[in-house]
């Protein structure tokens, strides 16, 4: 049966659409495949010359060899890093702007700081580099030996055992009021600013805990000054395998992790996010990567982008819970 004039019209227009979408289709995969065509810049929400931004100095140059462009590191440090999330957040979704992010992303919106981004739909995350517990510890000086005895010596004088943390809102401080509330211990807050003044105190006396990373009591430890009572990840820490975690002390299914990974502009392309998350797990397996990580006291930790966003979105809500249940006032 022969066409009339309108179907072959329409016959046309099907065809001339189908060339197009081809077209386009083509187009973005020539463009996708030509990425990374120039130096990538890898922002740093923190200053320079910190341990983080040592980790991601050497992530960035081993990352940018296997990607066959240079990452740039830049650092844009302030407001706890929520300056240089926010600067990520309004880059081009292009793949030529990354973010070294860490734990911070999911306790800055608790922290009381105007936050130029939204930490769920500002960012693509690719994937972890790696992860370390923290630690409850005591003075050696005193009479409590595990983290039961920190419970009971807690509940016995309520408000007598004190704590310091890094500053209200900060991990050490969140961390240590997640296992207070959920042991019900009376512990004291005492802010400092910074961990060194806290540890400092909690030797002379003046505190009786904290809650804090294995690379910040190292020291102490290494000197017989500090008592490890437990640590918070989901398994013992290889740097410290004698130490029972929190779960194994009697809280069951506790556990809180620091963690470093990378993100990029939200609507960056999958593609591309796809390829830096093969590349940075590949990197995870190197001997020479564990190694960095080790001096942190951390271990790899490869996941998939969708893995990634599970975490993050489960370290926002269990921060802003908290905040909100135990009536945390954050300046």
């Amino acid at each position: 049966m022969a066409l009339s004039l309108q179907d072959k019209r329409r016959a046309v227009i099907r065809k001339a659409a189908a060339t197009i979408t081809l077209s386009a289709l083509a187009l973005a995969a020539s463009a996708q495949s030509a990425w990374p065509d120039r130096p990538i810049k890898l922002v740093v929400p923190f200053a320079a010359g910190g341990g983080s931004d040592i980790m991601a100095r050497a992530i960035a140059d081993k990352l940018g060899a296997r990607l066959g462009q240079p990452l740039i590191v830049d650092n844009k440090g302030g407001a706890g890093g929520a300056v240089g999330f926010a600067g990520v957040a309004s880059a081009a979704p292009d793949g030529n702007t990354l973010l070294f992010v860490t734990t911070a992303i999911a306790t800055n919106p608790t922290s009381g700081v105007k936050l130029g981004y939204d930490p769920r739909k500002s960012f693509e995350p690719i994937g972890m580099i790696g992860m370390t517990p923290l630690l409850v510890n005591v003075a050696a000086s005193e009479k409590m030996n595990t983290l039961a005895d920190l419970m009971k010596a807690s509940r016995d004088k309520p408000g007598a055992v004190a704590y310091g943390s890094g500053g209200v809102g900060s991990m050490s401080h969140l961390g240590m009021a997640l296992l207070a509330a959920e042991t019900q211990m009376p512990l004291l807050h005492v802010p400092y600013k910074g961990m060194g003044p806290a540890m400092t105190d909690m030797l002379g006396g003046r505190i009786q805990a904290a809650m804090n990373t294995l690379t910040t009591a190292k020291p102490f430890i290494d000197d017989g000054k500090v008592r490890v009572l437990a640590v918070t990840g989901t398994q013992r820490s290889p740097f410290l395998p004698n130490v029972p975690t929190v779960a194994e002390a009697g809280v069951p299914g506790f556990q809180i992790e620091f963690w470093w990974g990378l993100m990029a502009p939200a609507g960056t392309s999958p593609a591309i996010v796809k390829r830096i998350n093969d590349e940075l797990n590949a990197l995870l397996a190197q001997k020479e990567v564990r190694d960095l990580l080790a001096k942190e006291a951390a271990v790899p930790r490869p996941v998939t982008p969708a893995e990634f966003r599970r975490i993050v979105n489960f370290d926002l809500d269990r921060w802003s819970k908290l905040i909100k249940d135990a009536n945390i006032q954050v300046e």
